[in-house]
């Protein structure tokens, strides 16, 4: 069975290569399950990836099937994958929230403030891909550019 580590990446990290690599597997139109190694955690209930990993597993919903490590092997630090279609990836995601987020004027600082779980850099491109669509505006302030859902 093929495998994917996600161990020693942040949460952010790890959701996006276990995305990059699940959109690779499913358009090359394997269905072959997969393990995602991501680790119990240092709590002892279960890691930050374990949990916002299957989060976004649940929300994928029809995208894919998936099982616990702790039902199939007894381990709680994988989980198993089948794939069916593509998912969303997690800029989608950011792109969708910024936009929700800017139904008032909204500055780059008050942005990244309301997602902090998110790279800077991530919530650059996300502003510039919503400006380029033309599904945010910059809107010019008094000694600031704001950002405002078209």
């Amino acid at each position: 069975m093929i495998e994917l580590d996600v161990h020693g990446l942040t949460v952010n990290e790890a959701l996006k290569v276990f995305v990059d690599f699940y959109n690779r597997h499913a358009r090359s139109s394997s269905r072959e399950p997969f393990r995602v190694i991501h680790g119990w955690g240092s709590s002892g209930e279960g890691g930050k990836i374990r949990s916002k990993l299957r989060q976004l597993l649940a929300e994928a919903g029809p995208n894919l099937d998936w099982k616990g490590g702790e039902d199939l092997e007894g381990n709680p630090g994988v989980t198993i994958i089948y794939p069916r279609k593509v998912i969303q990836p997690r800029e989608n995601e950011l792109e969708t929230a910024i936009q929700e987020f800017c139904s008032i004027p909204r500055t780059e600082s008050k942005i990244a403030g309301q997602f902090r779980k998110y790279e800077p850099r991530e919530i650059k491109q996300a502003i510039r891909s919503l400006l380029r669509r033309g599904q945010i505006k910059e809107i010019l302030r008094v000694n600031h550019t704001a950002y405002v859902r078209v």
